[in-house]
């Protein structure tokens, strides 16, 4: 959302950030696809991204323990959903009436649910992740540079005691950590020094007064945020979940702020963010953040766990479980920020990864329907109207900015670690995915130090 002043300061904090230099985003007219399509009960629909995560969930509900996933086929524009193999005729019919198209696989809901809980029991490993990917009907393992030696054999047995046909896993450079940074940049000061975070979307808290979302160990980290660095606070954190999950409602200290509900991407240009939309693996999503600006890349992984080393119990693990996986690069400074799709739909809030926005890599992200269940808050102002964003134009972000082509990792969480030590926080980008084996053991770029999964403030 952009940066804006209401006369008599009230103050905005927009939703996204300063387009970093040289992200390679190009702003076109809007070019969705087409809406439904169907030329018969059985032809699959074309749909856009919105579109094709609403069917999911209604044919999740339609086919009950026969419903194994589902992903956005972003090259037909169509919804595939998995249905498991057997006697489902009557399944197949159902969910092709609906119109997606369908698939057998032999790998249940209930069976990947299992075996992720078994992962969370027995590989629980600092610099892990997993998540379930619709696409290969199974559990992606991802492990970063730091797991090593026994904890690197317990992932392996772990994964190898799934099953065959369960599990995949796969070694990446440099570390899963948590991105202090993003969106239009927020500030706050701590004991250890200062605290740069991202604010991801406006929103109205449950009592009507004006607020917005960013990352949990933002909101752990600080209890005042300003929207500069030197700056008086403006807001302060009403409610923060982190680790488990990752994010804070944060309320504006004066009742008569303003707020808009979009997001800037640049060059005087925003998104109009219309609803809160849950992800869809395949579908093309955009990220911005003060530290890199705008970004796109695609959703390759949901219910994703992360296990970041914790920075205040050297033993420790933080754990970040519900997690939406994507591709999309990010770096220090990102955290909190808006991940937001092409046609205005709230997706999530930056949480962290590994690598960055040279080399690429893996980002996981809170989703946003599960901070606004949790806080009680709505998106959109709090009765202010339009009134700050009425200015801008509003694009389109088909960005083809930098797309860190996504592994196999299966992040099934992302926790983030709230220790920021400086102004420029913890860097934690897009992990690096480099590595292409079991026994990969890639570097990454990122401004962190590439020792520990944490968080990326």
């Amino acid at each position: 959302m952009s940066h804006k002043r209401i006369p008599k300061r009230k103050a905005v904090i927009a939703v996204g950030g300063v387009a970093a230099l040289g992200a390679a985003a190009i702003l076109l007219p809007n070019a969705n696809a087409s809406q439904d399509n169907s030329a018969g009960a059985a032809t699959p629909k074309t749909l856009k991204a919105t579109g094709a995560s609403d069917l999911s969930s209604q044919i999740a509900g339609l086919l009950g323990d026969a419903f194994a996933g589902s992903y956005y086929d972003s090259a037909t524009q169509q919804l595939v959903v998995n249905v498991i193999s057997g006697d489902n005729n009557n399944v197949v019919v159902q969910a092709e009436k609906a119109g997606a198209k369908v698939r057998e696989v032999q790998n249940s809901t209930a069976e990947l649910t299992a075996a992720a809980q078994t992962l969370k029991t027995k590989a629980t490993v600092p610099g892990t992740a997993w998540s379930v990917d619709p696409k290969t009907n199974k559990i992606q393992v991802l492990a970063d540079s730091t797991v090593t030696g026994s904890d690197w054999d317990t992932v392996l047995s772990t994964v190898k005691s799934l099953g065959t046909g369960m599990a995949t896993v796969k070694k990446t450079g440099g570390s899963f950590k948590t991105l202090v940074s993003g969106g239009d940049a927020i500030f706050a000061q701590t004991d250890q020094g200062g605290v740069r975070c991202s604010l991801g979307f406006n929103v109205t808290a449950s009592d009507g007064t004006p607020a917005f979302l960013t990352a949990g160990h933002c909101g752990v980290a600080a209890k005042q945020w300003s929207d500069s660095q030197d700056g008086q606070p403006i807001a302060t954190v009403d409610q923060a979940t982190f680790p488990v999950n990752d994010f804070s409602l944060v309320k504006y200290d004066d009742p008569a702020t303003q707020t808009t509900s979009d997001v800037n991407v640049g060059n005087g240009q925003t998104v109009q963010i219309t609803q809160a939309e849950d992800a869809t693996v395949g579908t093309q999503v955009f990220r911005m953040g003060s530290t890199t600006g705008l970004h796109d890349g695609t959703v390759t992984g949901l219910d994703a766990t992360v296990n970041f080393q914790s920075e205040t119990d050297p033993n420790g693990v933080d754990t970040v479980n519900g997690l939406i996986q994507t591709d999309v690069c990010a770096e220090a400074g990102d955290s909190g920020g808006s991940l937001f799709t092409q046609d205005g739909g709230a997706v999530g809030l930056t949480s962290g990864g590994s690598g960055d926005c040279t080399a690429g890599g893996e980002t996981f992200f809170q989703p946003v329907t599960a901070a606004l269940t949790a806080t009680g808050a709505t998106l959109g102002d709090a009765g202010a109207g339009a009134g700050a964003g009425g200015d801008t134009a509003t694009a389109d972000p088909s960005a083809t900015a930098a797309d860190p082509s996504a592994t196999a990792a299966d992040p099934s969480a992302t926790a983030a670690d709230p220790s920021a030590t400086d102004g420029t926080g913890d860097q934690s980008g897009a992990v690096d995915p480099s590595a292409t084996d079991g026994t990969g053991d890639g570097t990454g770029t990122g401004a962190g130090d590439g020792s520990s999964l944490t968080s990326s403030h």
